[in-house]
């Protein structure tokens, strides 16, 4: 019998004020996949991503994490039993070190929660280093973040994502803003990480060079529901996709 999948989302709906954001959505991320959910505005990708990640509770369906049912779970939680996040917008310390924001990560995620209040002062230095190692940005451990070009700070946010270890990692728009140059070593870097340490990721992307360069496989929505969930070879021929997406991007 296979493994279960790293995520489930089975049967997802999410409505706002009658108006249906997301439809009876099903998918499945494994370990070591890059999973990339795309779609025109509007087609429920947002909406989606937050179901997954428990910052909305879906109205129907439920949500999976390595087989155990997660659905609704707030993202603290979520966060503790193994997803990690990364935003649009690049959060961090502007204050702080790169090696200190993700110092406070690592103590965040052990449940220190005063880290969060000082700098964490030296402490969990080498798991720090092994951290920005892994990322591909040790290079940068004694510089402040405030300081930091704007796609060197996404790839400090990758950092403070792997902080948990996450068995999922969700990406929401990771190259947004970001050189072109940047947005090929985030992803590149992404797709390493999924490989050599079998971590599932899920993404939301409007640059389709990105999308039809590192996803493993494309779940594209619109208006809410799945409409192709295949290989990046697969979708692209879809005449479907193409009508309402591909062929206006």
């Amino acid at each position: 019998m296979s493994a279960a999948p790293v995520l489930a989302v089975e049967r997802l709906s999410k409505s706002f004020d009658g108006v249906r954001a997301v439809r009876d959505v099903s998918f499945r991320v494994s370990a070591g996949e890059l999973c990339a959910l795309i779609g025109p505005n509007g087609a429920g990708k947002t909406t989606c991503f937050n179901c997954v990640n428990g910052q909305l509770v879906p109205d129907e369906g439920r949500v999976w994490l390595a087989g155990v049912n997660v659905t609704g779970r707030p993202p603290r939680e979520m966060a503790l039993a193994g997803v990690g996040r990364t935003f649009q917008v690049a959060a961090t310390f502007a204050s702080m070190t790169v090696r200190e924001n993700v110092e406070v990560a690592l103590l965040s995620h052990a449940g220190h929660g005063e880290a969060l209040l000082a700098r964490a002062s030296g402490a969990r230095r080498a798991q720090a280093d092994a951290l920005l190692e892994r990322a591909g940005i040790a290079a940068l451990a004694d510089r402040h973040c405030g300081a930091l070009p704007y796609g060197d700070a996404k790839r400090v946010e990758l950092a403070l994502a792997l902080a948990g270890n996450p068995k999922l990692l969700l990406m929401d728009e990771p190259t947004a803003g970001m050189a072109h140059a940047d947005r090929d070593a985030i992803m590149a870097t992404a797709a390493e990480l999924a490989r050599r340490d079998r971590v599932a990721v899920l993404f939301t992307e409007h640059d389709m060079d990105v999308v039809f360069g590192f996803a493993d496989r494309i779940v594209v929505l619109d208006r809410g529901r799945v409409i192709a969930d295949a290989p990046p070879d697969v979708v692209r021929a879809d005449a479907n996709v193409q009508a309402v997406y591909l062929g206006t991007a």
